[in-house]
């Protein structure tokens, strides 16, 4: 289970949102590069970015922020990054410059032809994000629920080979109020490619409960609000995890 450390931008600051509301963001540091180090020096074996401006610009918008992230983490371990990503050139431009997976996500619902051609152009480096409420698939930093069943729609994206699924509960996301285990083991029971659960970690217990239920197709766990406010130590549950899957170093 490979626990990632999420780092959302808000105009070049780390930052958390609340239920996706950029009005209720709260900045955890200035200095990105400094974050990314942290992180690292914590044990990371990957990192999720979020451009948020970007994503609600529908393009990229922190990229120095993202340079400074990128420099730091050089070739050490991957890193994913979302928002705003709505062409093949934006991608490329990633791609390049040290990002290792892009994650496209409300262009893959509204768009799903551009979601085909980025994986026909880059295999292996696109990831979809899915954000759903009881079920159903959500657009525009959440601001809007679709009629889709996100079972569906990821395993039609499936088809057109992306290399996973990161699957949001916005119910949850930010509220540190734990992750719906139910709807993240159904989703990876329908798919044959992983699934990244996202949304509502707060402390050991969502390790364990994750941890329980790996077997099922669910290879990691982005967590945000509870690595930044203290209620759970990113080390000591990289460690747990590893120890009760049996990983040795």
């Amino acid at each position: 289970m490979l626990l990632i450390p999420a780092i959302d931008l808000k105009d070049g600051q780390c930052v958390r949102l609340k239920q996706g509301e950029m009005d209720d963001a709260t900045v955890f540091s200035e200095d990105p590069g400094a974050m990314a180090r942290h992180w690292l020096d914590a044990g990371a074996r990957r990192l999720h970015l979020v451009d948020l401006n970007g994503a609600f610009a529908g393009k990229p918008k922190n990229g120095a922020a993202i340079r400074a992230i990128t420099d730091v983490v050089g070739d050490g371990i991957p890193v994913q990054l979302g928002g705003g990503i709505r062409d093949l050139d934006t991608i490329e431009h990633y791609l390049d410059n040290g990002i290792s997976y892009v994650i496209i996500g409300t262009a893959a619902v509204k768009n799903p032809g551009f979601l085909h051609d980025a994986c026909s152009a880059f295999p292996g480096h696109i990831i979809v994000g899915l954000d759903a409420k009881d079920g159903k698939v959500a657009v525009d930093g959440w601001s809007k629920l679709t009629g889709h069943d996100v079972v569906d729609l990821a395993k039609k994206f499936e088809d057109y080979g992306v290399e996973s699924v990161i699957y949001t509960d916005i119910g949850r996301d930010g509220m540190l109020s734990g992750v719906n285990i139910e709807a993240t083991v159904r989703l990876a029971r329908a798919l044959r490619i992983p699934v990244i659960a996202s949304g509502g970690i707060t402390d050991l217990r969502d390790i364990d409960a994750l941890c329980a239920v790996e077997d099922e197709g669910i290879m990691g766990a982005i967590t945000g609000r509870a690595i930044y406010e203290g209620t759970l130590d990113f080390a000591a549950a990289q460690a747990r995890a590893d120890e009760l899957n049996g990983v040795t170093e």
